[in-house]
């Protein structure tokens, strides 16, 4: 099996490292992540400046490939320039802090495994639910049992799965939910503030709205101290407004 390793907190972060060693017991791993940190850029891709490919050692010893872009850079230059084979899979993580709810739309984890996904390889985003997390061996662990577990199984072409780990002692979990995406967003606020230099900038702040109190949802799961496994695609079609408009007659809008 040939795992696919990134993510969007930069190639020197230890979920990267946690996670590469676990899938090691069931595959064979490579490591493509961005060079620096790239948080919240969602799916965007690298168009105005070259990518460089970095041969990354740590303590002496080949670790992986560092790309001057963001994930979902990493995952198209990976699969299509330095593997010489596509992957099995692609895992993204362990990514520090939840993607849950409205945080998909940002997450540059979850846009790497949607990449993956787009090119039509099976993949996981996989974060740990604590942004001052440390301890990432349950994560790597539920995303080795979760890899093992997709093998020979028929995902629908173009779906990822989003994992969500609580940031709680293994022996705390209550268990593992089959979850839907949650409807909690944040109240964003830009908060103004003074440079040393007496110069106005901003910094943006804010808290999480909880609208999601159902189990089956990702946001209460991990709040109720349940692994979320949540199946998501990148089909932004709202069908149900596609059929109430078909009323609408649209066609005939230039008329």
């Amino acid at each position: 099996m040939k795992i696919l390793v990134t993510n969007d907190d930069g190639i020197e972060a230890p979920g990267i490292q946690v996670l590469a060693d676990s899938l090691r017991e069931i595959g064979e791993v490579t490591i493509i992540a961005p060079l620096k940190e790239q948080s919240g850029v969602g799916h965007g891709i690298t168009m105005q400046i070259p990518l460089r490919v970095i041969k990354y050692d740590k303590n002496g010893k080949f670790f992986g490939y560092a790309i001057n872009g963001t994930p979902a850079d990493c995952v198209k230059i990976g699969v299509r320039n330095i593997m010489k084979d596509a992957p099995d899979l692609v895992v993204s993580g362990i990514n520090h802090g939840s993607n849950t709810a409205i945080n998909i739309i940002y997450s540059g984890t979850v846009s790497a495994a949607r990449e993956a996904s787009i090119m039509d390889i099976p993949s996981i985003a996989i974060s740990l639910t604590n942004h001052a997390g440390t301890d990432f061996r349950f994560c790597g662990k539920i995303a080795r049992l979760l890899a093992k577990k997709m093998i020979g199984k028929d995902l629908p072409k173009g779906t990822l799965l989003n994992v969500n780990v609580p940031d709680v002692p293994e022996g705390q979990i209550k268990g593992v939910y089959l979850t839907t995406q949650g409807k909690s967003k944040w109240d964003d606020v830009y908060e103004q503030r003074v440079d040393p230099n007496g110069r106005d900038y901003y910094w943006l702040t804010g808290n999480l709205t909880v609208l999601d109190s159902e189990i089956e949802t990702d946001q209460a799961a991990i709040k109720n101290n349940y692994v979320s496994i949540t199946p998501i695609h990148f089909d932004l079609t709202d069908y149900a407004a596609y059929e109430k408009m078909k009323s609408w007659k649209i066609e005939r809008l230039m008329d």
